[in-house]
């Protein structure tokens, strides 16, 4: 192989720290959210994204475009907490073909009891190694780097393979 396809050693520690340390944090916050509130990481974002949604509510292409994370996904978590009583989903009074999801008092109340220790989590893992410069140095590359990514359409822009579609053959 050339160089060409290779990281060279300062990009492959760059890339295996920053994969290493996102993978540390997301179990320890997964083991958290299990043990507080018997919440997915997913379904603590989708309450989180609620809570502080100005309207109280959001269409679920919005939640799978902010979460980065598939329709079909993003439905089964939202249809596990709308069973637990902690969402609703109800089509949108301006397109029916819309879903929008809004947080009930019951899903305020769980987002609230696994609030501090999400937070403590997050403060021993990851901010309390870091200094104020050190967090404005993180937020300005990888908000640069976020952005270079989202210029591509959203997830769920992309179009659905028909059920009789097969993967080519590699």
């Amino acid at each position: 192989m050339t160089d060409a396809t290779w990281l060279d050693a300062e990009q492959l520690a760059a890339y295996f720290a920053l994969k290493e340390v996102g993978s540390l944090l997301e179990h320890a916050v997964e083991q958290q959210l299990r043990v507080d509130g018997g919440l997915s990481g997913p379904q603590f974002q989708i309450l989180a994204r609620l809570a502080d949604s100005p309207a109280g509510h959001l269409r679920m292409t919005d939640l799978a475009d902010g979460l980065v994370y598939s329709r079909s996904g993003l439905t089964y978590q939202a249809a596990q907490l709308e069973k637990a009583g902690l969402i609703t989903r109800a089509p949108a009074e301006d397109d029916e073909r819309s879903t929008v999801v809004a947080l009930t008092p019951s899903g305020r109340e769980r987002l609230g009891r696994v609030m501090p220790g999400h937070i403590e989590v997050v403060q021993r893992l990851l901010l309390s190694s870091l200094s104020r410069k050190d967090m404005a140095a993180i937020t300005e590359i990888l908000g640069r780097v976020r952005d270079r990514m989202r210029t591509a359409p959203p997830r769920s822009a992309a179009p659905r393979r028909s059920a009789g579609a097969r993967k080519p053959a590699v």
